[in-house]
């Protein structure tokens, strides 16, 4: 359709008044001058945006704009002649996608799922109870040190050798091969797929991922891999039939390639295929019906959609990805040849059975039997369950074994990791499945050990802990939150963080780089008075400068000149203004002796925080070890089946006392919404609820007792309710309505942390949305009936999705409905 100069001029005028007086009303102001700015001139900031966005989507003879859409055009003038020139006023507008038809009553098939999963996991209890038991018999039966050690290898070797063999059993016996396809979540279909699924995730073979053995495991499954591949992700492919990976091709961590996805209360299974010498950034999405062809790279932090397919040696980045000028393989290749992987593999399976099994089936049983004191621990029948000799005995072994187990582990990780870095050279190409690269993964496990950043982070003392380590800080800011609990790297010696920086939970530092057959370590450098959200992937060459605000989910530049004084926000990343009135009205108390008191009180409160975390998870260690010493009190006359029972027990009262603590510490109330500074006393307290351990929420992932477990910690939870690993920040600010289903990696985070301001408020989905794998909703977000979020998406504060739309990408929009339809 043609449009004349003076109609596109009528309709730019009309958009603008029209524009004008919603955008005034959102402000609460009276008028809005056509060339004044949204956050320089008016105040506002993204969550006032995006209500103002969602003013506008909602009036039919408009054009629909996103938040992308007004950082682009931060006036009503520019805002309006980007619409008319993109959409004029004569074209017609798209009616909603049609709502997908409703499933019928599963009420019935709910309950037998969740009866057969539950009989599924004490069957599995049992024969674990009948091998530990067997096992320890058997142990215990030797005489001499050489014995027991002869004995723990033949024991943990059937173990191990076991655990990994029943997964590939079960999913050919249970399943067969997978092909395209579709059934319904809670169907016999699905509790099939469930137990292939679960047990695949749950064996000891996820651990070698980054190891040739890793992709041998994945073939015997049905995976179709060609030679030299690396596979660094422990994110298990599932539907192992449907993915197809060409040689030398190389797929870094937190990528998700699994060859199903959940959707709309369905289970659909697709290929995702890979040809040669193609390369999967970190924390990369990969949905059903993907490809890319030979020579291929998709950048960190991207996505490809459903049908997507990246043609042959082109370079994409982006969530949905898009072509990119990004080399991503950025260290040069060197000599790996196949004997190189062979003797790897190998030396890796001699060291597993002659050191690490052994140690870990009879070094506890050593130690307990060679220390007078501790003997009684592992003693059959050694005490009556009402003596206090049991409790004592449960007492001091628990104190001896966590507290010892927390002073040794962080002398390991100060001493060891710097003792074997001297031996790896900084931007220095070294292959693959050698001795450097041994060193390097050993360096990246030992300083990676979760449990000393949860104790550390979003305290003045995560510092200290870090700089110990290995990072370079320079001259450190300390505002009492500068690293949150979950900050990982490849290795700690090659990181500089500049002064005054501050960073939300989700920091992964990548300081390595790898192609097919190379790796090295480079130093990864974030500039000084910077603010990183959450979910933020930090490649070595990083292109931001001094003063820059990265949003959550962000894509962190590889190109260009280094970006200052700015934001960033999305995949790929666009300039947003740096802060806003509303992020900086608290900036008085980061100055002066407002903040020396605020900061000393902060840091008081943060020490009780850290007494009360490990008091709380030495509790918890209490019961298990109690637990323990009871079955093996028992053991003589209940024989294998106490075990069976114990593991059962022992998965009830952790996911109780967890429950009991996460809500004694919030006072057995729910949160409400709140607006306040770092050093307000209310923050202290929230942040102590993120120190609450979550860990026991993936036993339930698939099943209907997550939702169980979700509503006993708060969370406002409808009927049916699908959630294949979710996760939830605020369990009481998040309301799900009837049959959501909720993919695994998708997170619903009711607050956000920026610079010195914290906010939080409620989010809620309708009844039978989809959050697809990886998906990131924030606070203030509201999503209608039947509404769909694509893969890897990150929709932001104050969004409002309408029912039975589909949105997707980094930062969401309204996006194309297209469904994965199998061949």
């Amino acid at each position: 359709m043609t449009v004349h100069a003076d109609e596109a001029a009528i309709t730019s005028e009309r958009l603008r008044d029209e524009l004008a007086d919603l955008l005034a009303g959102v402000v609460q102001v009276d008028t809005v001058a056509a060339d004044s700015d949204f956050f320089a001139d008016l105040g506002a900031n993204s969550l006032v945006l995006a209500h103002f966005c969602a003013r506008v989507r909602k009036r039919a003879d408009l054009p629909s704009i996103s938040m992308k859409d007004v950082y682009r055009n931060p006036t009503i003038a520019g805002l309006a002649s980007a619409l008319a020139a993109a959409a004029p006023a004569a074209a017609p507008v798209a009616p909603p996608a049609p709502p997908e038809p409703a499933a019928p009553p599963r009420r019935l098939a709910h309950t037998l799922c969740g009866t057969l999963q539950l009989l599924a996991f004490l069957v599995y209890s049992y024969l674990t109870g009948v091998v530990a038991g067997t096992g320890y018999e058997w142990i215990a039966a030797g005489s001499g040190l050489a014995d027991t050690y002869v004995r723990s290898v033949v024991v943990g070797g059937i173990a191990f050798a076991a655990m990994c063999a029943f997964p590939v059993a079960a999913k050919w016996i249970l399943v067969g091969r997978f092909t395209p396809g579709e059934f319904q979540v809670w169907s016999l279909a699905y509790v099939r797929f469930w137990l292939v699924k679960t047990l695949l995730h749950a064996n000891p073979m996820v651990l070698f991922a980054g190891n040739p053995l890793y992709t041998l495991y994945l073939r015997a499954l049905g995976a179709r891999i060609g030679p030299g591949v690396t596979i660094l992700t422990r994110s298990m492919p599932v539907c192992t039939d449907l993915i197809t990976i060409g040689a030398g091709t190389v797929v870094r961590k937190e990528s998700f390639l699994l060859g199903y996805r959940a959707h709309a209360g369905r289970i659909q299974t697709g290929p995702v295929t890979l040809g040669r010498d193609v390369f999967v950034g970190e924390k990369t999405v990969l949905d059903i019906g993907t490809s890319m062809g030979d020579g291929a790279q998709l950048g960190h932090t991207s996505a490809l959609h459903s049908g997507m397919a990246v043609p042959e040696g082109q370079r994409w980045h982006g969530s949905p990805a898009q072509p990119a000028d990004v080399d991503y393989v950025r260290v040069p290749p060197v000599r790996c040849g196949r004997s190189r992987r062979a003797l790897y593999s190998t030396a890796t399976l001699a060291q597993l059975f002659a050191l690490y099994l052994p140690l870990g089936v009879g070094g506890l049983y050593l130690l307990l039997t060679e220390v007078p004191s501790l003997a009684i621990l592992l003693e059959p029948g050694s005490g009556d369950l009402g003596s206090a000799e049991l409790y004592v005995a449960s007492l001091v072994g628990s104190i001896v074994l966590f507290f010892g187990a927390a002073v040794v582990g962080i002398g390991v990780v100060y001493g060891l990791p710097r003792l074997l870095n001297l031996m790896l050279e900084p931007d220095r190409a070294y292959p693959l499945y050698g001795v450097h690269y041994s060193l390097h993964r050993t360096v990246t496990r030992l300083t990676n050990v979760r449990f000393f950043t949860w104790l550390f982070g979003d305290s003045s003392y995560i510092v200290g802990y870090l700089r110990g380590l290995g990072y370079d800080l320079s001259h450190v800011e300390q505002t009492g939150s500068n690293f949150g609990t979950q900050v990982r790297h490849e290795t700690p010696y090659q990181v500089t963080v500049g002064s005054g920086t501050m960073v939300a939970d989700g920091l992964s530092i990548v300081n390595a780089e790898y192609s097919s057959s190379s790796f090295r370590v480079s130093r990864v450098s974030i500039g000084a008075r910077n603010f990183l959200g959450n979910d933020i992937v930090y490649p070595s060459g990083g292109r931001t400068g001094e003063n820059c605000l990265l949003a959550t989910k962000v894509m962190v530049p590889l190109d260009g000149e280094p970006r200052e004084g700015v934001g960033l926000l999305g995949s790929p990343s666009f300039v947003i203004p740096r802060t806003v009135e509303r992020d900086s009205r608290f900036d008085h108390l980061r100055v002066g002796d407002s903040l020396r008191e605020r900061l000393s009180a902060k840091n008081r409160y943060n020490l009780r925080s850290m007494a009360l975390f490990l008091f709380v998870r030495w509790l918890h260690f209490f019961g298990l070890t109690l637990l323990g010493l009871a079955t093996a009190a028992a053991y003589d006359q209940a024989g294998h089946a106490i075990v069976a029972v114990s593991l059962a027990l022992a998965m009830v009262f952790t996911t109780g006392y967890y429950i009991l603590v996460e809500r004694a510490t919030m006072l057995f109330r729910r949160l409400r919404p709140r607006l306040c500074s770092i050093y307000d006393p209310y923050f202290w307290w929230h942040e102590r609820l993120w120190k609450v351990p979550a860990t026991h929420l993936v036993l339930f992932n698939g099943t209907p007792f997550k939702s169980v477990v979700w509503r006993l910690l708060g969370v406002r939870l409808g009927r049916r309710v699908f959630d294949d690993g979710a996760f939830l920040t605020e369990r009481t600010l998040a309301t799900i309505g009837d049959d959501c289903t909720l993919n695994t990696g998708s997170t619903i985070q009711c607050h956000s942390q920026e610079d010195g301001t914290f906010k939080s408020d409620h989010t809620a989905l309708g009844a039978r949305c989809t959050l697809g794998v990886g998906a990131f909703v924030h606070y203030g977000v509201t999503v209608g009936d039947d509404a769909v979020l694509a893969p890897d998406s990150f929709l932001m504060k104050g969004e409002q999705i309408p029912p039975h739309a589909r949105w997707g990408g980094n930062p969401a929009t309204e996006s194309a409905d297209v469904s994965y339809q199998p061949a």
